[in-house]
């Protein structure tokens, strides 16, 4: 690797001319890559409820609905509303009481739960169904949504997925770039403080930077990346390859006494360690975010190969771009060196290895309580409970359960040729159906006062296309409710006793699926990670026993981590408990692997137990906690800010786990080295030199 690092130096200025030229294709494929902010379009395509879905769009020409409550509005106002919702482009129809009848028709004529489910008489309000021809997250159902919202104001809210959804897009356009900021300037201020330059950061960040324009500018070949991925791609990418840039200058600084007046060729062979070493510890990286690849739920495949993605061109960054700055710029940087802030932590190894009894027993007592707090988390998984109260959809939804008792709203879809008498039947069993308010079909309108020759036919169309039929029914129950889920599952019992290819589709039985799914995600990402992550130590570090300790270090550390929610109460967002192991573990574990390179260097040259230990504590943590540190800070701001509570969440588990890692790098894995050290000298290679024996201190030193 010294022949590249000696290319590298050798074209420092084109390196520099080539990286800020390919910062403008990479911006304009940024700028053009469409973002989805749609989380249940990424459960699979072959589930019932997205075939569903797929039906609805190319059988009816609705691919998303809105329900809106208008307040305060005598009825011909409301119908004049209608008209000019329906002139919206893409808005395909709006069903409300002249749907059914002419307004001419008394209202008294239609069935009581009908009248009902269309207008709140006590509180003046309203409701209309607002169906739209194009898919539920659509750019243009979300323009749409949005000059819905212009017609009325406050006088008219919109509920449903799609205003969810046109509220998220809102929060993420406004608060993006400021993640980035926050997280950039946290870290520049821990960098700082914790290192011997306050410019050598800016140059860190600029280089990592450079890295996430390639890595977001080349997503355009997918054509489109979830929000989650877009609010956190850059965030996890600066946090986890700022250890790199920090392992370079490390080795840069150490090399300029080796070769004293020759910045140069120390910098060649800084370049040539920092390779040797950062690529072996970044695969680890990289197959923790390639394990949620394996997710049927998509988003992981989303999330998981964008992060791949990131640390490879962060460490192609760390071995070109960086050391092309610091040689260019070494000037400056040498006129803001200062003396570092925080206190030397190279004592602190002789403690930890005195005292390892200690911690391994600390390890015992706590690994029981964070394994059940693991085990015992409360999760959600609807999105739009936990967006601010202020956004118009979640006034909207609050609106519409306060005024009409109404918490999700399903969709029917079944055969046409279903005979009459068995339609009404299904119906009748429908609205017996606990928590169901209101069942709207053809059939349900129908009866003795109100037959078939006063139903307009846009209304029969719009239910009944002559091969399926729709229809819609509101429950009181909220979506991811217990009670919600029992509920479709009663319902899709009673549908398939008359048509075996009926289908329940929504958000309700959407998310339970989303539900099911990710329960098993979970266990297999988890699982894929592990193994991932087990191959590569053993064979980057040629043992058997190392990767199980290693592994088993920072599970513990993920244990405790996630354990701690539930014991404050706190519900966290179903992609957490997906994500966060697989993130923690892969972007942790180099804080072992680095410590345990030390250990098998000192005794390899001879050094004792005790000494290689303690060596590899000194030697090493100092490193460890600037990287997780920097880590926590940029992932920590980013979550106090952020509104949104699924990308909030993620956030300060990642800073959280991060301080964690540290800790249990720093005190447990030290003691791990102590009891199993004969065990691992003998499973692994390069820890026992018989021909060389070299005192500990000489090592040390």
């Amino acid at each position: 690797m010294i022949k590249f690092g000696k290319s590298v130096v050798k074209f420092r200025i084109p390196i520099l001319i080539l990286s800020f030229l390919l910062l403008v294709p990479s911006i304009i494929g940024y700028v053009n890559t469409r973002i989805n902010y749609d989380i249940l379009s990424y459960l699979p395509e072959d589930i019932e409820t997205m075939k569903g879905q797929d039906i609805l769009l190319e059988e009816f020409g609705t691919g998303a609905f809105s329900v809106a409550v208008v307040e305060g509005m005598e009825q011909k106002d409301v119908a004049a509303l209608k008209s000019e919702i329906e002139q919206i482009d893409h808005v395909k129809t709006v069903l409300w009481y002249d749907s059914l009848a002419d307004i001419s028709v008394p209202m008294e004529l239609l069935p009581d739960d009908i009248e009902e489910a269309f207008e709140n008489k006590e509180k003046n309000s309203t409701l209309m169904i607002v169906m739209l021809d194009t898919s539920m997250s659509a750019d243009e159902t979300l323009d749409a949504v949005e000059q819905i919202r212009g017609l009325t104001k406050q006088q008219c809210l919109l509920s449903g997925m799609s205003a969810v959804v046109a509220d998220i897009k809102k929060i993420c356009n406004s608060e993006a770039i400021m993640y980035v900021v926050i997280a950039s300037v946290l870290s520049a201020i821990v960098l700082s403080l914790t290192m011997d330059s306050f410019l050598i950061p800016l140059f860190f960040l600029l280089s990592i930077g450079m890295a996430i324009v390639y890595n977001l500018g080349t997503n355009f070949i997918a054509g489109e990346i979830s929000f989650i991925t877009q609010a956190l791609a850059a965030v996890l990418q600066l946090a986890v390859t700022m250890d790199y840039s920090i392992f370079l200058w490390h080795s840069y600084q150490e090399n300029q006494e080796r070769y004293i007046g020759d910045k140069k060729r120390a910098m060649a062979h800084a370049i040539s360690n920092t390779v040797s070493s950062v690529v072996g510890s970044s695969i680890t990286t990289v197959a923790g975010f390639l394990a949620m690849c394996f997710m049927t739920f998509t988003l992981g495949l989303d999330l998981g190969i964008v992060m791949a993605k990131g640390v490879v061109f962060g460490v192609i960054g760390c071995v070109t771009i960086l050391p092309a700055m610091i040689l260019v710029f070494d000037r400056a940087i040498e006129k803001t060196k200062h003396r570092a802030i925080i206190p030397d932590l190279g004592k602190i190894g002789n403690f930890v290895t005195k005292k390892y009894v200690i911690f391994a027993a600390a390890f015992l007592v706590i690994l029981g309580p964070a394994l059940y707090g693991y085990t015992h988390n409360q999760v959600y998984y609807d999105l739009a409970g936990t967006l601010p109260d202020h956004l118009e959809s979640v006034m909207g939804n609050t609106k519409l359960e306060e005024d009409f008792q109404m918490g999700a709203t399903h969709i029917i879809i079944a055969d046409s040729n279903l005979d009459a008498k068995q339609a009404r039947a299904m119906l009748q069993e429908l609205e017996e159906v606990k928590g169901i308010k209101l069942v709207l079909g053809m059939d349900s309108v129908l009866g003795p006062a109100f037959p078939e020759e006063m139903v307009p036919n846009d209304y029969k169309e719009v239910l009944d296309n002559g091969k399926y039929q729709m229809m819609f029914l509101a429950s009181e129950y909220k979506t991811a409710s217990e009670e919600v889920n029992a509920q479709c599952d009663e319902i899709k019992s009673i549908i398939k006793q008359y048509d075996a290819s009926a289908m329940l589709i929504g958000e309700a039985p959407c998310t339970q699926d989303l539900i099911t799914i990710t329960d098993k995600d979970f266990k297999t990402v988890s699982a894929v990670s592990i193994v991932l992550i087990f191959i590569i130590i053993a064979v980057v570090l040629k043992s058997v026993s190392l990767p199980i300790i290693l592994v088993s270090v920072i599970e513990f550390a993920i244990f405790i981590n996630m354990g701690i929610p539930s014991y404050t109460g706190t519900v966290l967002p179903f992609i957490a408990s997906i994500v966060i192991g697989t993130i923690q573990l892969g972007a942790t574990v180099d804080y072992a692997i680095l410590m345990t390179n030390k250990y098998k260097k000192a005794r390899y040259q001879g050094a004792e137990k005790q000494e290689a230990v303690s060596y590899a504590l000194n030697s090493s943590l100092q490193s460890v906690f600037v990287s997780a540190l920097s880590f926590f800070a940029a992932t920590f701001g980013v979550g106090l800010y952020s509104s949104i509570d699924m990308i909030s969440s993620l956030c300060v588990l990642l800073a959280r786990g991060a301080i964690i890692s540290l800790l249990v790098v720093a005190f447990i894995l030290p003691a791990m080295f102590m009891i199993f050290d004969k065990i691992i000298c003998k499973t692994s290679a390069g820890f026992l030199n018989k021909d060389q024996k070299v005192t500990a201190k000489s090592v040390i030193s």
